[in-house]
């Protein structure tokens, strides 16, 4: 069986970090903006750096009115099963039938031993699991009369009370990998939840897999379709491809789509904590999916036009004329403070006549407007931050924080530093240095001097604008309540680094598809 039939879910997966607390309410109560069906969260009671999951879910379901929640996955082995089940139910209650049980047999046994849990072998831990979940649904079954009565090896209830009820049927969702596992998963869970990146061959195991859970199953009597196929994503929104899931929307749409008709999958969690991406995820890439998947539903064979429609998009740039398009200056101003004048840039050298462009050599192109939005992405970032602070809802000292973990923080502001942090393929396997970039431009091709002395000048005007942010939050942490010289500081940072990246594109992308960022690349 490939395409199961469900309703498409797309969600969130964030991480529950104690240190930023509001911002992780903030990012939950943007996947209700921004339209996601579901908010999760890991759970690892053992791990102080991350908040309670069950606390968290519970003050998130009261700050948001539509987006579902539920813990990927829940930790048993310190979750007792009658209390876990009656927990869940009045949460769903509360919440007006929001809440959704994703449950695992549990993992890094030192550390749930080290904090009074008890050790299982695989086996154990998979035999407790089956026996919890038949726990926890007698507690829901409140129609059946009787008290609740399980003698297992693992959990034994001789006489609790049933109830109360979820408001609605809450799935029980189980993070499974291993054969037993996911046996137990097809007699026994509403749904499958695993991580794509936990997959070493990728798609390619999901066959494999959801085979083991079909058979098991029906051999239970049960339907296949009755379990729900989630998976746990990741990846990277870039302008060009560079592999599953590290591409534009449109490659996102075409791959997740695949996984619905040819895997069954049905639900999407995106890992990712940046607002940008998920702001995409949700109104880009999750109507598209939709869109494709209720076509070929619908008429069978209809996805093979869209999906050569979806390539040709990715793969415009073939061998020719460059394709790449910088970036356009927004060109409105947010400052009457400038720090340079914009009509002194030198403009970089022509491009030779007829020069003909590879594939390859526009991916290297394009890549530099890809480390560029990742940056725009972070201004993004920091603007929301001010508005939160302003608001209340996060502390300058909080977003101060977020601010040193910022790419656009490190190292000078200079483009090989940026670079480094950011293109992880370059940096691994070509030991890119802070300033190999522009040397390396240089001696390609003297004419870009003037240009590469200017944006250095430039990268150096930026780094002192980032900085006066910081030390703007200080002040605010000194003196709370005005905002002016922030709001300022803030307002400088856009005008300055939205210009300069939008020059730095017009001047060095056609350079750096002709000589790439490192001698050999192209």
């Amino acid at each position: 069986m490939s395409d199961y039939g469900h309703e498409l879910i797309f969600g969130g997966f964030l991480t529950p970090s104690a240190g930023q607390p509001e911002q992780v309410v903030a990012l939950a109560k943007r996947c209700e903006q921004a339209g996601l069906d579901l908010v999760t969260f890991q759970d690892h009671p053992y791990q102080p750096g991350f908040l309670d999951t069950w606390t968290l879910m519970s003050f998130v379901a009261a700050a948001t009115s539509r987006v579902r929640l539920a813990g990927n996955v829940l930790n048993l082995p310190l979750r007792q099963p009658v209390v876990l089940a009656r927990s869940v139910a009045s949460l769903d209650l509360l919440s007006g039938g929001r809440v959704e049980l994703g449950l695992g047999a549990g993992a890094f046994w030192e550390a749930i031993e080290a904090v009074g849990g008890r050790r299982l072998s695989p086996r154990q831990a998979v035999d407790a699991l089956d026996e919890a979940i038949r726990v926890i649904r007698e507690v829901w079954n409140t129609e059946r009369r009787g008290m609740v009565r399980v003698e297992g090896e693992h959990y034994r209830v001789v006489g609790a009370k049933r109830g109360p009820a979820p408001a609605h049927p809450a799935g029980i969702w189980v993070g499974a990998y291993k054969p037993r596992m996911l046996r137990l998963v097809g007699r026994a869970a509403d749904g499958w939840l695993p991580s794509l990146s936990y997959l070493p061959d990728g798609p390619a195991e999901l066959p494999g897999m959801n085979a083991v859970i079909d058979e098991s199953a029906e051999a239970a009597g049960r339907d296949p379709r009755s379990v729900r196929r989630l998976l746990n994503v990741s990846g990277r929104f870039a302008r060009s491809s560079a592999g599953f899931l590290a591409g534009p929307p449109e490659q996102w749409v075409e791959e997740l789509a695949g996984l619905t008709l040819d895997h069954g999958v049905s639900a999407f969690i995106l890992g990712a904590d940046d607002p940008t991406a998920i702001q995409l995820f949700a109104q880009e890439v999750a109507p598209a999916v939709r869109e494709l998947v209720a076509a070929e539903r619908a008429e069978p064979g209809s996805r093979a036009t869209a999906a050569a429609e979806q390539r040709e998009v990715i793969e415009a740039g073939g061998a020719g004329t460059l394709a790449v398009t910088p970036t356009p200056d927004p060109g409105v101003r947010l400052t009457d403070h400038q720090l340079w004048d914009e009509s002194t840039r030198p403009a970089a050298p022509p491009a030779p006549a007829g020069h003909v462009y590879t594939p390859h050599a526009q991916a290297v192109g394009a890549h530099l407007v890809d480390v560029h939005d990742h940056l725009r992405r972070e201004l993004t970032q920091v603007r929301d931050l001010l508005e939160q602070v302003k608001r209340g809802v996060v502390s300058a000292g909080a977003a101060r924080a977020v601010l040193n973990q910022m790419t656009m923080r490190q190292n000078n502001w200079t483009l090989g530093a940026y670079c480094a942090a950011y293109c992880t393929v370059v940096t691994q396997h070509h030991g890119l240095e802070d300033n190999s970039i522009f040397p390396h431009l240089r001696r390609s091709d003297p004419g870009l001097g003037p240009v590469l002395d200017r944006l250095e000048a430039e990268h150096v005007v930026i780094h002192d604008v980032v900085e006066s942010v910081d030390r703007a939050l200080v002040d605010l942490i000194r003196n709370p309540g005005d905002f002016t010289e922030l709001q300022r500081a803030v307002d400088l940072l856009t005008d300055t680094l939205l210009s300069h990246l939008s020059y730095e594109e017009r001047a060095i992308v056609e350079p750096l598809a002709r000589y790439g960022f490192y001698a050999g690349q192209v």
